[in-house]
């Protein structure tokens, strides 16, 4: 764990206070201490002996209400599932965390797609409507995938080597955004492509309008909003970038201007870029603050 901590091959280690081990259930930020468990039962953590009130559900495996329960048998008071949940209640900020009520003890803080599609579509479905439309993620490799080619009965090519291919693959991230957008349930669906690069996706959002639109107005809403109400969530840019550019970027969606076309006024293709890893935690905390605001 301090191991973990101290390094990582994307973000580069630990640049905040001293890290180190106190005795093998605790390990020290600074002077301030932080209790270390290794149940494989939620229910036996003891949360409210360590002072936990809010518990990030991000195991992977306890991902719907029933399951990540078990944190409040142990103490907790809140649990925010860093996943889709498809029971739980779903926000993300930025969208719909207005609509939390605080006798909501579990939620769900959606996926990093979601966060990335969500306050795209808000900006272009408020100011000019969405009839329809696609979305595909470019999505950097996750742990979920293989080194080499291995067994994976749910999905064969989910199972090949994420090294050294492009793996077209599932996602619920579009239809997500109609649960926190309820305007545009049924209105979307999309697919993922997984590529070897180790952080920071791409989503391409291609949409129906049903107002007319030039590419120059839609470019003019995004920035507007960018530095308007969604400022810190949705970005705006017109530089030359790539992935990396966007490593450690806190933001949950940053339009590309020049990555964009546009076929006709009602016909677009927009593109808008994610550290996956970096922006969907720092929307877990954004998400936890305000939950503790809600009295």
């Amino acid at each position: 764990m301090t191991y973990m901590f101290k390094y990582d091959s994307v973000h580069g280690p630990w640049k905040h206070h001293e890290l180190k081990v106190k005795d093998e259930k605790t390990l020290l930020f600074g002077e301030k201490p932080v209790a270390v468990y290794g149940f494989r039962n939620p229910e036996e953590i003891p949360w409210a002996a360590s002072g936990a009130e809010y518990v990030v559900e991000s195991t992977g495996v306890f991902t719907d209400k029933d399951k990540a329960a078990a944190h409040l048998k142990g103490g907790a008071k809140k649990v925010v599932i860093s996943a889709p949940s498809k029971d739980a209640p779903m926000f993300v900020v930025g969208v719909n965390e207005k609509e939390y009520k605080s006798d909501l003890n579990i939620v769900s803080n959606a996926s990093c797609t979601t966060n990335c599609l969500a306050p795209l579509a808000k900006v272009i479905n408020d100011r000019f409507g969405i009839v329809e439309g696609l979305m595909t993620t470019v999505h950097s490799i996750t742990a979920t995938q293989k080194t080499v080619d291995g067994p994976s009965a749910k999905d064969w090519r989910g199972g090949r080597a994420a090294s050294f291919n492009i793996i077209p693959s599932s996602t619920g991230a579009a239809k997500a955004v109609g649960k926190v957008l309820p305007a545009l349930n049924g209105k979307l669906t999309g697919m993922a492509f997984r590529v070897p690069t180790v952080d920071v996706s791409v989503v391409d959002l291609t949409v129906r309008l049903a107002k007319e639109a030039t590419y120059d107005e839609i470019k003019a809403a995004i920035k507007e909003e960018s530095e308007g109400k969604l400022k810190g969530i949705l970005g705006y840019t017109e530089d030359d970038v790539v992935s990396t550019d966007f490593v450690g970027d806190s933001r949950s969606s940053i339009f590309d201007a020049k990555a964009g076309i546009a076929l006709s006024k009602n016909f677009v293709k927009l593109v808008s870029w994610y550290d996956n890893e970096w922006g969907y935690s720092s929307r877990v905390i954004d998400l936890i603050v305000h939950m503790a605001s809600v009295a």
